[in-house]
């Protein structure tokens, strides 16, 4: 992330910050409104008509973006939009539909981040044999790199399962009712325990794997379509 490429001690590359900047702004412009979009389909699919009905459905950004979490986002690599109110309530299956509702979340930065890398492929295959010292193929390069980075680290960031990350919610449909409702009512003071976890740096140590995994997987899973190409 971006204070990583500052505080790397290593030579700045300033192509590289500013590929990182646009590529994080276009996931925050783009795709942060996916991601609350995907929570709001979901829910309504689901019987919950809440998000539709403040106008949430939509992929207009202005609906979605939160400023504070917009620059954690570019900062630091972690960050968030307004999330989109669901009424766990009108759900047909409230604790199983929740975990629904909040596994699209992360499934759209996927998807995204698996675009991204088909066409970041299928660049290399139209320009790299002639381009490849260019810099304006380097600079496409380092945006596409940042943008899958930053839609994988959102994807596994929100798996995690605290409060009031969407893993929580997913992690909810599988305890037994009674620990259920504890996790509901001590909402609060799981969401300080992630904070505190962020703030020390205890996040990024414990997300390096899982980050680099989910990140492999999304460049073998874009390389088969070009295999007869290699």
């Amino acid at each position: 992330m971006l204070y990583s490429i500052l505080y790397s001690g290593g030579h700045i590359n300033f192509l590289e910050i500013v590929m990182h900047i646009l590529a994080t702004l276009v996931v925050i412009i783009v795709i942060l409104p996916f991601h609350e979009l995907a929570h709001g389909f979901i829910a309504n699919k689901l019987g919950d008509d809440t998000a539709k009905r403040m106008g949430r459905l939509t992929f207009n950004p202005i609906a979605h973006i939160d400023p504070m979490g917009a620059l954690c986002l570019i900062l630091v690599g972690f960050g968030w939009a307004s999330p989109v109110p669901v009424n766990m309530y009108k759900l047909k299956n409230p604790k199983r539909d929740m975990a629904l509702v909040a596994l699209a979340g992360p499934a759209a930065n996927l998807i995204a981040a698996l675009v991204g890398a088909l066409l970041s492929n299928l660049f290399t295959v139209l320009f790299a044999s002639h381009f490849y010292e260019a810099i304006w193929y380097q600079a496409i390069e380092f945006f596409f790199t940042y943008y899958v980075s930053v839609n994988v680290g959102l994807a596994v960031f929100n798996l995690i399962p605290l409060p009031p990350l969407d893993g929580s919610k997913i992690l909810g449909s599988f305890l037994p009712d009674d620990l259920y409702e504890k996790q509901l009512e001590n909402e609060r003071r799981l969401s300080f325990i992630l904070m505190g976890l962020i703030i020390f740096g205890v996040i990024d140590k414990i997300l390096v794997v899982p980050d680099a995994l989910m990140e492999s997987l999304i460049y073998f899973l874009a390389s088969l379509p070009f295999t007869p190409f290699v």
